[in-house]
């Protein structure tokens, strides 16, 4: 294929832990070092030993008292222009590593990543940004590192300032800034100056719901604009919402690439796979199941925003407890809280809970939400006998809410409302 901006071919990053922190080094050292590593990459290579699975990598670099560790291994890919691809895995999966590998911040042990187009990366608050230089000139330095013309960069500074809301602070050094100020500077600098690529990581869990919600709109005109965007985040109805493909990684090696659908069912499946059977803090306590509307469907349930809506879920107590309390939360894309019910045990008919299996159900009337990507789990507080409080959560189901929301701009809910107009004689 000719169309792609993004070709990865067998990357792999090895690193090493638990070593003793090492001196720094002159620049003697590192050009030194540089040239052996060169060497000994070219003797590689002529000895076909290139891709032999790591073991040369791990016996030339080794120190004393170092483990290695994989945090990419192997990861072949292509992304087309314009496809917006969500980037799913536990942590540690290799996704953060990956995004630094195609943003030219850190080289791969081996393999390697062909890029076509100028890249903007996001993948800390502040990354790419001098602290000793005030707002505006950053907005300046990252356009030209993007390789923008100085009147490219001016022709969009308004916007960039206007969307971050930093006016009043825009000639301050960066250094004085808060977090939450670095956010919005940093994501609207690279959502602005139109890179090709746009590499984003987790960064949307940073700032207040308003930010939140532009930058989750922003996001979904520049993917309009036929860019190319890599976008990590554990906020699975954000992926459903943005992204068109997923690649889903687990231990640094790719276990799916494809539809955003299945690639979100495909993660649900390797994390059900990989939790531990005692849960969060209750000795054999788990969730076994989530249902919606009587229905088994994976990750992803379709609901019609003018249906009932009623989810059930089985609940397995690994000991006694003196009291206890359900919640069911349903949250929007952003992760804000749409619905938040709690019910005490007690008021169920419980008020203790002996070990065994329990069926919690909740119905609900028509929400009328607007069409969307939603999650919905259940929580569990239990409190023991000797007065310490566990937790356990649910596995997320996405609602996948459908319907009409004709006349409803942007709000959370489209109730099927009924008007009327009729004219009176002054």
């Amino acid at each position: 294929m000719n169309n792609f901006t993004i070709r990865a071919e067998n990357l792999s990053k090895l690193y090493f832990i638990g070593a003793d922190r090492q001196k720094y080094k002159t620049l003697r050292d590192s050009l030194t070092n540089a040239a052996a590593s060169s060497v000994r990459y070219f003797r590689s290579a002529f000895n076909g030993g290139g891709n032999s699975g790591g073991n040369g990598e791990i016996s030339r670099w080794r120190r004393n008292g170092e483990r290695p560790l994989w945090a990419l291994q192997d990861v072949s890919f292509e992304v087309s222009r314009g496809e917006v691809v969500g980037v799913i895995g536990r942590n540690g999966a290799g996704k953060s590593t990956l995004l630094k590998v195609l943003a030219r911040i850190t080289e791969p042990t081996r393999g390697r990543a062909d890029i076509r187009g100028r890249v903007g990366a996001m993948l800390e608050v502040g990354t790419g940004f001098h602290q000793e230089l005030t707002g505006r000139e950053n907005i300046f330095l990252s356009g030209a590192i993007l390789g923008m013309k100085r009147y490219e960069i001016a022709r969009k500074f308004d916007e960039i300032v206007e969307f971050a809301e930093v006016g009043k602070f825009i000639d301050t050094p960066m250094k004085r800034y808060s977090s939450g100020m670095h956010l919005r500077l940093a994501f609207s600098v690279s959502a602005h100056l139109e890179p090709e690529i746009l590499l984003v990581d987790e960064v949307l869990a940073v700032g207040d719901v308003a930010f939140q919600r532009k930058c989750v709109g922003k996001m979904g005109d520049v993917a309009s604009e036929g860019r190319t965007v890599l976008f990590v985040s554990h906020n699975l109805a954000v992926i459903k919402e943005l992204c068109d493909t997923s690649l889903v990684l687990n231990d640094g090696a790719v276990a799916y690439r494809g539809p955003v659908a299945q690639g979100l069912s495909h993660y649900s499946q390797l994390v059900s796979a990989t939790e531990p059977e005692n849960g969060c803090g209750l000795r054999g306590t788990n969730w076994r199941r989530v249902t919606v509307n009587g229905q088994e469907f994976g990750l992803a349930a379709p609901v019609n925003k003018d249906d009932e809506l009623f989810i059930e879920a089985w609940l397995d107590l690994g000991q006694n407890l003196s009291r206890g309390w359900l919640y069911c939360i349903i949250t929007d894309a952003i992760g804000a809280h749409v619905v938040h019910q709690r019910v005490a045990a007690k008021d169920l008919g419980y008020d203790n809970l002996d070990v065994g299996s329990y069926h919690a159900r909740v119905s609900m009337p028509p929400m009328w939400l607007s069409p969307g990507a939603y999650t919905a789990h259940f929580k569990f507080i239990g409190v023991r006998a000797d007065g310490e409080t566990e937790t356990h959560t649910s596995e997320r189901i996405l609602l996948d809410v459908v319907g009409s929301a004709a006349g409803n701009s942007t709000a959370i809910l489209a109730p099927d409302a009924q008007w009327s107009l009729e004219s009176e004689a002054l």
